[in-house]
């Protein structure tokens, strides 16, 4: 099976709404890399919409559709962070956090109404968003010595590799990010000159 290294997210946090019966359902997208941009995320909007009732989310992160995770906050089990992370899966977005503000309007939407209602006001949001696709890459430290500074910018070239970071001396490094499918050639290559030292750091 081939390795999957390309998925859909969103570039900029993006809003929707949606009425029924008087109640208010305000989406909120973000585009996020970590979990732990969530609750920061969750806590500004409970400030900024604090006479809301409830404030439901769901978030996926990564190429795996099991790295999520769905929060009711006080309505029905089932009937809002699942449907919102059901939108998400259904269009294939990921390294995305859905959060959706609900004014109560007076009338019970009931179990149906209220999945209706967050899984309508996520559409809303991604409607107006600018989906791209981004691929998978991972991020590797070079330690070498600067007479090597050619031999290592021959592959940077070849593969046309992103310099997230460097520093020049008389021992240089250099954070190099490249397609994850990649790897394998340019650790390949990078590893033949004599006394490099090739660390990985992350995936991004």
């Amino acid at each position: 099976m081939l390795f999957e290294d390309t998925y859909k997210t969103i570039k900029v946090p993006v809003e929707g709404l949606f009425k029924d019966r008087g109640s208010k359902f305000l989406a909120y997208a973000y585009p996020i890399e970590h979990e732990n941009e969530v609750k920061p995320l969750v806590e500004n909007l409970k400030k900024e919409h604090f006479k809301a009732v409830h404030h439901c989310y769901a978030y996926r992160l990564g190429l795996d559709r099991n790295n999520f995770r769905v929060n009711d906050d006080g309505e029905p089990s089932g009937t809002a962070g699942r449907p919102i992370l059901n939108t998400l899966l259904s269009q294939d977005i990921t390294n995305i956090l859905v959060v959706i503000v609900r004014y109560f309007g007076g009338t019970l939407l009931g179990v149906p109404g209220l999945i209706n209602a967050y899984k309508s006001a996520t559409v809303e949001a991604l409607a107006v968003a600018e989906i791209y696709e981004k691929t998978v890459n991972d991020v590797y430290n070079v330690s070498f010595e600067f007479v090597q500074m050619n031999d290592v910018m021959k592959v940077v070239k070849e593969f046309s590799l992103k310099i997230r970071n460097q520093t020049y001396d008389n021992q240089c490094t250099m954070e190099l990010e490249f397609r994850k499918t990649l790897t394998n050639q340019v650790i390949g290559k990078l590893e033949k000159i004599d006394g490099i030292l090739v660390e990985y750091l992350m995936t991004v």
